[in-house]
C-alpha cells in the first residue's frame, strides 16, 4: 500500500490524480447544472447523462485518493475526500427517476448480451 502512495507522490502519479480530481470536479459541476435546470429540459437531460456517466469513475477516483491520503496519515484530506465521495454517492442514488441516456439501457444491454451469448442453433441437413 505504501508503494501505491509513493506512486501517487511521483510526477506520473500526481498527473493521474490531478486528471481524476478534474473529472470529479466536472462531475460535480454537471450535478449542479442538473439541480438548477428546469425539469424535463434538454439541458437537464444532458447534465444528468454526463453526471451519471462520470459518477462511478469519480467515486473510484475519490476512493483511491482517500486510501493514498490515509497511508500518508493526512487525516484532514481523508475526511474531506470521504465527504466528497459520500456526497457523490448520495446524489447518484437520489433522483433515480431522472430522464437521461442511461435510463432503460440496463434491460437493453442485458437483452443484447443474452442474444450474443446464446448458443447458435445447429442447422439440420436438408432432407431430400
Amino acid at each position: 500500500m505504501e508503494s501505491a502512495a509513493n506512486f501517487a507522490g511521483s510526477l506520473p502519479g500526481l498527473i493521474l490524480m490531478d486528471l481524476g480530481q478534474a473529472m470529479v470536479v466536472v462531475c460535480l459541476c454537471f450535478d449542479m447544472v442538473r439541480a438548477l435546470s428546469v425539469p424535463r429540459s434538454h439541458r437537464r437531460y444532458v447534465a444528468s447523462t454526463i453526471f451519471r456517466t462520470l459518477a462511478v469513475p469519480s467515486i473510484l477516483v475519490m476512493g483511491v485518493s482517500v486510501l493514498a491520503k490515509a497511508v500518508l496519515w493526512s487525516w484532514m484530506d481523508v475526511a474531506m475526500g470521504v465527504l466528497v465521495m459520500v456526497m457523490i454517492i448520495f446524489r447518484w442514488h437520489h433522483d433515480k427517476d431522472e430522464d437521461n441516456w442511461w435510463k432503460g439501457k440496463g434491460k437493453k444491454l442485458a437483452r443484447w448480451a443474452r442474444k450474443q451469448l446464446a448458443p447458435r442453433p445447429a442447422l439440420a441437413p436438408a432432407m431430400g
